[in-house]
């Protein structure tokens, strides 16, 4: 009867202990918004498609493999997770008994004054269990610290993952278009060497004066030295997409020959506001980290009161190794270590780990505005971006069609000045489109990554099941270890 009460009260100390380590931990306050940047609540979202399935371009979709298979990045990111999981079991085991065996060997010899010299030899095997009884929860807040931080660096490889994605796309979209404004540049000099020729034809003949071949020459001069810049930017854009697929400079980047916009969609559904935080890996991180700070608060809470190890030895002892195992022993320790006087030390850490925990929830919740915002950017860019492409095919076929009947007039009604500035014109408008379209590509991979789109291998999820998606921190009943694909 009396065990029995002293397991009851042991229990119902470790309930009020739970119960009051974090009673002074603040749950986040988000207030989400009721939609993003204006769009329509919809459950679907562009995010809920796999990186493989929202780019089309199979030559991408290549380097983006590559990119998630060698970058030296996720690799890390990967170790850390690694790292992580270790440190998460051991976290586990802590909270079950420890074994060990000795075999120890002693030959004490004493020699006193005024006596004789006397040895002492002992054998043995000795096998020891200690078990320390978690009745405040030290070893659960420790494991659940652990499990969290654990989670957190597996969502943190997932939110590289998705940033691995983004760059990709992004550094092979600027690309394709640096490709196409250099050809659209090389189809330019072509013409300017052409009208070049004429005008120095014109001028020798007399019909023309100087001034106009000079002008035909500045033109040409004018579009040729965009060369060498447009090479040069080819070139440092295929090393970005080298060093992200993990190999060396020069490394031949395989792509698709233009840009195409008229797959692309005018408005693309950006989901419902708390479906975001689900879908964001980095943010998932930043809620695991919370919750292992609210562990850390109970940790420095149970650490303030006394802790209880029970030891188990057993074996056998001999001074004579022959009969050794004909003599057994055994002995049962129990230890209880209690702070008398800390002089605040253990209260400070408490009081400091209450101010980690509220440092964690305000960056928590900082990082929630900053992704509404990044949201509400990316789709308010992308919009734009699609009606800056549409003004700029209006005024590319403009400017090809004012190109083309300034042409048919030279030279009878028309000067040469018009013709030179017609044909500008017309190459400013074709690298302006290009430049739009490209700016289209580059919004939506951007408004894909905000919306949490990018993260996801063979056999995951959006919404990555498993993991702790709640807004508050999570109670003491989830304590028992993380929750992970």
């Amino acid at each position: 009867m009396k065990s029995a009460a002293i397991y009851i009260i042991a229990v119902l100390s470790l309930f009020a202990a739970s119960c009051s380590a974090v009673r002074e931990c603040k749950a986040p306050e988000l207030n989400l918004p009721e939609n993003i940047a204006g769009t329509e609540l919809d459950s679907m979202t562009v995010a809920d498609l796999a990186w493989w399935e929202f780019y089309g371009d199979e030559k991408l979709c290549r380097i983006i493999e590559r990119t998630l298979a060698n970058n030296r990045r996720i690799q890390a990111a990967a170790a850390r997770v690694e790292q992580a999981r270790e440190m998460y079991r051991i976290g586990k085991a802590n909270r079950l008994p420890n074994l060990s065996i000795s075999v120890p060997f002693n030959n004490e010899t004493n020699d006193y004054y005024g006596g004789k010299s006397l040895r002492d030899p002992e054998f043995g095997i000795k096998a020891t269990i200690s078990w320390e009884l978690d009745f405040w929860g030290n070893l659960r807040w420790a494991k659940r610290k652990a499990g969290a931080e654990y989670v957190a660096t597996l969502e943190d490889e997932r939110a590289m993952r998705m940033t691995l994605v983004a760059e990709a796309a992004s550094a092979y979209f600027r690309l394709v278009a640096l490709d196409n404004e250099l050809g659209i540049v090389r189809r330019t000099l072509v013409t300017r060497i052409e009208g070049m020729e004429k005008a120095r034809l014109r001028f020798e003949g007399g019909l023309t004066s100087e001034t106009v071949y000079q002008q035909a020459q500045v033109e040409y001069a004018s579009t040729a030295a965009l060369i060498p810049n447009l090479e040069s930017n080819i070139e440092t854009t295929e090393n970005v997409l080298s060093l992200l697929m993990g190999e060396y400079p020069d490394w031949k980047v395989d792509r698709s020959s233009n840009l195409d916009d008229d797959d692309l969609p005018d408005n693309l559904p950006a989901g419902i506001p708390s479906e975001l935080l689900k879908r964001r890996p980095d943010v998932r991180a930043a809620e695991q980290r919370l919750q292992s700070a609210m562990a850390g608060v109970g940790v420095a809470y149970a650490d303030r009161f006394p802790r209880m190890v029970i030891t188990l030895t057993g074996g056998v002892e001999d001074e004579n190794l022959r009969t050794i195992f004909r003599s057994p022993f055994s002995y049962i320790a129990e230890t209880i270590t209690a702070p008398i006087f800390g002089f605040g030390r253990k209260k400070a850490k408490y009081r400091a780990s209450i101010a980690a925990y509220d440092e964690a929830r305000l960056g928590y919740e900082q990082k929630v505005l900053e992704v509404f915002k990044e949201a509400s950017d990316a789709v308010v860019t992308y919009r734009n971006a699609r009606n800056a492409a549409t003004k700029k095919i209006e005024l590319r076929d403009a400017a090809r069609k004012y190109d083309a009947l300034v042409r048919l007039q030279y030279p009878s009604t028309i000067d040469y000045i018009d013709v030179l500035d017609a044909q500008r014109r017309y190459l400013d408008a074709q690298i302006g489109l290009n430049n739009a379209i490209r700016d289209e590509h580059l919004a939506l991979v951007q408004l894909y990554k905000v919306l949490g789109g990018g993260w996801q291998t063979q056999g995951e999820t959006a919404a990555a099941p498993g993991t702790q998606t709640k807004k508050t921190p999570v109670s003491e009943s989830d304590a028992d270890g993380p929750k992970h694909n």
